[in-house]
């Protein structure tokens, strides 16, 4: 009987051995995807975050043979969408297109946060940056740069004002380095996008609007919006009139980057072919021409390279942050 019981245990035992095999290698082997990828979004549809979402879900479908799947969880400026990411399976089916706002900037925006960025998730890869734009309208404001609004704002601030998307985007923040940098307070105007800014821009309620450039690119290019700066290190291949900044003097750079992850734990094969195919659709001609119409430049890279870039620019939004006071909650 006690052999009988041993035999038993022991072939139990074996089976339940090989019965865990096939987990296994599905989750390091080359069985990796099998089943449609979940990609979360954390804002609304019809913004530049989920153009790029779309049109990397289309790539990736056809590179990676299944389905990739757009989901838009907006709300609390990114952490809600980011938060659904972070505590999702890590079993590679679900990722998220994030930007530098919930990885980086977020966790010095508020008291507390749903998720802890440098531990809830791996970086998989970073895919492209938009930088901030300064924009006018002409018929209201004679600066033909932003060195020209500059001093027009010294010699009399309270007659200016700057329109942002909100508090604590990337245009507010790039507005408050602006101030530092230059020594002058220009005074915020937070509006809930970007869309109603440009209406009262339009309409000469604000001067100026400081806000990812996306939007604003048919206007400059017909000649009805005025690019006053981009907070980049070159000039923009689709706006070569448009300087920089730094051209004018200023110290100055801001961008919003896109990047992918996953879930904390992610199996390591499949960090690795999100990895490889992201990177191999970003270098695609038809691919940086897509970006290219939204103000965006590719900026690819291993993990690692995302996860430097994470740290870089939390120490200098930290900075700004503290220094210009700026909370959210």
């Amino acid at each position: 009987m006690n052999r009988r019981h041993w035999l038993g245990a022991t072939l139990c035992a074996v089976g339940t051995a090989a019965s865990l095999v096939p987990v296994t290698a599905l989750a390091e082997g080359g069985a990796w995807p099998n089943r449609p990828i979940r990609l979360i979004v954390p804002f609304p549809a019809g913004g530049s975050t989920d153009m790029v979402a779309r049109h990397l879900a289309q790539g990736l479908s056809e590179r990676l043979g299944t389905s990739v799947i757009v989901d838009n969880r907006a709300g609390a400026a990114g952490n809600i969408g980011t938060d659904a990411v972070a505590k999702a399976a890590p079993d590679g089916y679900t990722i998220g297109l994030v930007t530098s706002g919930p990885m980086v900037n977020n966790k010095f925006l508020y008291k507390s946060m749903p998720f802890d960025p440098d531990k809830d998730l791996a970086p998989i890869a970073l895919v492209c940056e938009i930088p901030t734009v300064f924009v006018s309208n002409p018929e209201h404001l004679p600066a033909r740069d932003l060195q020209e609004f500059i001093a027009m704002a010294r010699a009399e601030p309270s007659a200016f004002t700057v329109a942002t998307p909100g508090n604590g985007t990337i245009g507010h923040l790039a507005l408050a380095e602006l101030s530092l940098t230059s020594g002058v307070r220009l005074q915020d105007v937070p509006y809930r996008g970007d869309t109603p800014a440009l209406m009262d821009l339009l309409g000469g309620v604000v001067q100026v609007i400081s806000a990812p450039v996306s939007t604003f690119i048919p206007g400059i290019l017909a000649g009805k919006l005025r690019g006053l700066a981009v907070t980049a290190q070159a000039r923009l291949p689709g706006l070569p009139d448009v300087p920089t900044a730094r051209e004018q003097g200023l110290d100055l750079t801001a961008k919003v980057w896109f990047a992918v992850v996953g879930p904390a734990g992610m199996p390591a094969l499949a960090v690795q072919q999100l990895n490889e195919q992201i990177n191999g659709l970003l270098d695609s001609a038809p691919s940086q021409s897509k970006l290219q119409q939204y103000g965006a430049v590719v900026a690819s890279g291993s993990p690692e390279w995302l996860r430097q870039r994470i740290h870089a620019d939390g120490q200098k939004w930290q900075q700004v942050i503290r220094a210009a006071q700026v909370k959210l909650d």
